[in-house]
């Protein structure tokens, strides 16, 4: 579940993945408090893999098919 015309990239940094989802800086760290989106960390870097976007999205979607 890739966007059109991404860079093809495994790992993003927390601004990228805000573009990317388009969700502040606070709901991006409350989502990853939650649980709801996964991340990964090199030195004291936090990163999200691509696939933990593609589910997070797929769990927005589950979310809104049951509501």
């Amino acid at each position: 579940m890739t966007e059109p015309g991404s860079d093809d990239r495994r790992l993003y940094r927390i601004p990228d993945a805000m573009r990317l989802l388009s969700l502040s800086r606070s709901v991006i760290y409350e989502q990853i408090r939650a649980g709801r989106l996964r991340t990964v960390r090199q030195g004291r870097t936090r990163l999200i893999p691509a696939s933990a976007i593609d589910d997070y999205i797929a769990l927005l979607e589950q979310e809104a098919k049951a509501s």
